[in-house]
């Protein structure tokens, strides 16, 4: 045993170190941080196999930030000299998948006020200000979005509109069109959406049944989606065990 352990170290602890990290950042079953406690640097060594390997697919997007940016300061340049409506809205694609959601919207204004018919600059710009907690103003937008293609996005803008209508006092219409939208979607989004405008409405029992139907959908899911699923899996755990028992 010792002999095993003067093989390992110190790499067994690095092993560990790394293996808990990605533990921290992911959050996958709890039982694998007892594995990396517990059985040591065959633990973690596992633990990377079974769950870090897998995630380098997911890493790619992150990876893809350094090109992102590039493009982003070539296109602040040059739409000073030329002020097109596709360089705003690629600039506003850009800032969007930064995260920097205030400036998207400002490229979304000036390219929507150039060419009033382009429904998916009307779409990310609602889904801007839904970042941004202006549900009133992503009201307008995502209904125009739905009204030309109530199945925008795979019935996204319709899920959104909902989650708009009810984060601006229009329950009936949020209930209405989240009913419509969750017999014919099943994303994850949708559901918590739905699941959290049931909890603010004092409607347990049926906030609870759409919080465990997203987590009734992990067991029969491909590894790569349950990974790009887990921050709704986190979400819908953390919803249910706020609501009153």
């Amino acid at each position: 045993m010792g002999s095993l352990i003067f093989l390992f170290y110190p790499w067994g602890f690095i092993l560990q170190g790394l293996a808990i990290l990605h533990f921290i950042r992911r959050r996958p079953d709890t039982y694998w941080l007892w594995i990396i406690l517990f059985f040591g640097p065959m633990g973690a060594l596992v633990y990377i196999v079974v769950e870090v390997i897998p995630d380098f697919g997911l890493l790619r997007q992150s990876f893809q930030g350094f090109p992102r940016r590039k493009r982003i300061r070539e296109l602040e340049a040059a739409i000073l000299d030329n002020p097109s409506v596709g360089n705003y809205e690629e600039l506003a694609d850009l800032y969007s998948d930064e995260g920097r959601f205030a400036r998207a919207r400002e490229c979304y204004d000036k390219a929507i006020s150039s060419r009033a018919g382009s429904l998916d600059a009307f779409y990310r710009r609602g889904i801007a200000e839904i970042r941004l907690g202006d549900f009133a103003a992503a009201v307008p937008d995502l209904e125009f979005v739905t009204s030309r293609d109530a199945k925008y996005d795979s019935h996204r803008a319709a899920g959104l509109l909902a989650h708009a209508y009810a984060n601006t006092g229009q329950i009936d219409k949020a209930d209405s069109l989240f009913q419509q939208v969750t017999t014919i979607s099943t994303q994850s989004e949708a559901y918590y959406n739905y699941a959290s405008f049931l909890a603010s409405q004092q409607r347990t029992a049926e906030a609870r049944e759409w919080a465990q139907r997203i987590l009734a959908k992990k067991p029969t899911m491909p590894g790569y989606l349950r990974r790009r699923e887990r921050p709704w899996f986190r979400r819908a755990n953390g919803l249910l065990r706020r609501l009153p028992t």
